[in-house]
C-alpha cells in the first residue's frame, strides 16, 4: 500500500520519538542516580537501543520505511534509493522527533536528573562524546558504527525473506543489528549513530533548565552528525554498487 507523504511523515515523527524515549531512556536508567536501575550496566542500554528501533519498525516500517536517523535518509538519497524532494521533510520530522522525545524523557526522570551531580552522566542521556576527548576517535567510530548499521540494514531490508512479505523478521533482525552495534561500538562514544537523535537531544539539554547543568559539549556536536552522515552515504554506495 501506498501512503502519502504527510502520513509518511507522521510515521517518521512518531518512530524517531519512540526511539528516544526508550533509547535514551535505557541510558537515564542506568546512569541517573536512584533510578530502580541504576549502574545495572551496558547491557541495558544495549538491549534498550536495540528495542527501541525494533518496535518503531515494527509498526511503522511498513509505512515509512522506518528510517528515522537523516543518515539513512541521506544514504538512500545519494544512491538514488530515496527520492531527494523528500529528504529535508524526513529530516525535519526526524529532528522534531527527537526533541520532543528527549522532552517527555526528561519529564518521566525529573526528580532523578535533579539528584544527579555528575553533569557528564546527565548529558549522556542526552547526547553523545568521546570517551578520551577525541574527536578524530568519535568520528572514525561513528562513521564505521553508522555504516556498519546501513550495510547491514539494507541486508537485511533486500534478504529473500523480506522480499517475499516476511517484513517483520526483517524488521527484529534490524533491532537485533543495533543491539550488537551498541554493545561493539558503543564504548568509545555512546555510540549516536544518528544526527537526529544527537542533535535533537542536545538542544534539549541546552535550553533545559537543569539542576546540574554542564557543558552541551557543543565542540564535539558536529562528530555525531557528520560522521554517520558519511559513514551512511559510504554504505549505501558500497551496498547498491555490489548487490543492487
Amino acid at each position: 500500500m501506498d501512503y502519502s507523504l504527510t502520513t509518511r511523515l507522521a510515521a517518521e515523527f512518531f518512530g524517531t520519538a519512540i526511539m528516544v524515549i526508550l533509547g535514551n531512556g535505557s541510558v537515564a536508567t542506568v546512569d541517573l542516580e536512584r533510578t530502580k536501575g541504576s549502574n545495572s550496566g551496558w547491557i541495558v542500554i544495549a538491549v534498550g537501543y536495540g528495542f527501541a528501533v525494533m518496535i518503531p519498525a515494527l509498526m511503522f516500517g511498513s509505512i515509512s520505511g522506518n528510517q528515522i536517523n537523516p543518515a539513512v535518509t541521506v544514504g538512500l538519497a545519494f544512491s538514488g534509493l530515496f527520492p531527494w524532494k523528500e529528504v529535508l521533510p524526513y529530516i525535519l520530522v526526524q529532528l522534531v522527533g527527537a526533541i520532543i522525545g528527549q522532552l517527555i524523557l526528561f519529564a518521566c526522570f525529573k526528580p532523578h536528573y535533579d539528584l544527579t551531580t555528575d553533569t557528564n552522566r546527565v548529558l549522556g542521556t542526552f547526547a553523545t562524546t568521546d570517551a578520551t576527548k577525541s574527536k578524530v576517535n568519535g568520528f572514525i567510530n561513528e562513521f564505521f558504527g553508522t555504516f556498519v548499521l546501513i550495510f547491514g540494514a539494507l541486508g537485511i531490508s533486500n534478504a529473500p525473506t523480506f522480499a517475499k512479505g516476511n517484513q517483520m523478521s526483517g524488521f527484529i533482525g534490524i533491532g537485533l543489528l543495533v543491539m550488537v552495534i551498541v554493545a561493539s561500538f558503543g564504548g568509545p562514544t555512546g555510540p549516536a549513530l544518528n544526527p537526529a537523535s544527537d542533535l535533537g537531544a542536545r538542544l534539549v539539554h541546552q535550553f533545559l533548565p537543569l539542576k546540574h547543568k554542564g557543558s552541551s559539549q557543543w565542540e564535539y556536536s558536529w562528530v555525531p552528525v557528520a560522521a554517520p552522515l558519511l559513514g551512511g552515504i559510504c554504505a549505501a554506495a558500497l551496498f547498491k554498487a555490489v548487490f543492487l
